[in-house]
């Protein structure tokens, strides 16, 4: 078991896919320059390792870097691109959406159409809210693209390699404060199954499903809530489309009270498909309300003080578990 950031899970990744398949490649703003000269980032050292025909630093247009991924992608390699931030997203979404997401689908599922993006998101670094937004919901309302966004090194480089070797769109979110915190790694060559969530702590009176950056504040309440006898299990989602139904509905059938947790704003967020999940498939199982404890329907903060009012932790999720009970 190797140590890394989130950010070396994912460049590992990157580099054991390129030296297994020549068609790989990787482009984006900066990509192979020197914003990515830190060790930690995800595309350190690729550009010396693999030169320039397969490291494109490319121009400031999201839009012309989608576009290169959707012919790149028609044309039978399998590009791994870089949107920098969450936000845009929105530049790029017209190849994404309404090219990349339905060209499968347009030809009755003869052609295959593989193709990475990688976006980084989340509040907590004073970039503000033209950076830090967080779309996932946006996403996973486009049929015909799967979205991953994992919370740990280890559930990043194996999604990140079943993504560069799936058939279809993948939408892969990795939040920028997770691209600095370390944990463990797998050595060697493995895959996660997109599709499939994990049940990082096990527990029998409530349900947190949660992904990304949040998992932390789930796993901090647990332990406090823990000393007063609650027992919470914490569902990972680590994929959001397709999503794992029943890994969902088996915890919420065993413990009878869910909250879902997400950094994304409230209004249209991805919660609030998970409630509607349970409440049609498991409503006579809930003990209690559904509750969700997500950011506020207002724009991320540049300030300090008010960014961390923006974003949820664990002491609003502990508030919201205890009225349950």
């Amino acid at each position: 078991m190797q140590e890394l950031t989130l950010g070396q899970a994912v460049n590992q990744a990157l580099r054991e896919e390129m030296s297994r398949d020549e068609r790989v490649f990787i482009a984006g703003e900066g990509v192979g320059v020197s914003i990515h000269s830190d060790p930690r980032m995800a595309t350190y050292g690729l550009l010396e390792e693999f030169g320039p025909r397969r490291v494109k630093d490319t121009p400031v247009s999201e839009a012309a870097i989608a576009g290169l991924a959707v012919g790149a992608s028609v044309m039978g390699l399998l590009p791994v691109v870089e949107i920098m931030f969450n936000p845009f997203f929105t530049i790029a979404a017209d190849q994404i959406v309404n090219h990349a997401a339905k060209l499968r689908y347009l030809s009755g599922g003869k052609s295959k159409f593989p193709l990475v993006v990688r976006i980084k998101t989340g509040a907590g670094i004073g970039a503000g809210c033209q950076h830090s937004h967080n779309l996932e919901a946006w996403v996973a309302h486009s049929p015909g693209l799967k979205v991953v966004m994992p919370g740990t090194p280890a559930d990043a480089k194996g999604l990140l390699k079943s993504a560069i070797r799936d058939e279809n769109p993948v939408i892969f979110i990795e939040d920028m404060i997770l691209n600095f915190v370390p944990g463990p790694v797998p050595e060697g060559d493995y895959t996660i199954p997109i599709g499939v969530a994990d049940i990082k702590k096990p527990g029998k009176d409530v349900t947190v499903v949660t992904w990304s950056k949040m998992l932390g504040a789930a796993f901090k309440a647990a332990g406090q809530l823990e000393q007063q006898g609650i027992s919470v299990e914490i569902v990972d989602l680590r994929t959001l489309v397709p999503l794992d139904e029943a890994t969902i509905l088996e915890s919420v059938r065993k413990t009878g009270r869910l909250v879902v947790l997400h950094e994304a704003t409230r209004t249209g967020g991805f919660g609030g498909e998970i409630a509607a999940l349970v409440a049609e498939k498991a409503f006579d199982m809930l003990k209690a309300p559904i509750k969700r404890v997500t950011a506020p329907d207002i724009p991320v903060p540049f300030s300090k003080p008010l960014e961390n009012f923006y974003m949820p932790n664990e002491v609003s999720l502990m508030e919201a578990i205890k009225e349950l009970f």
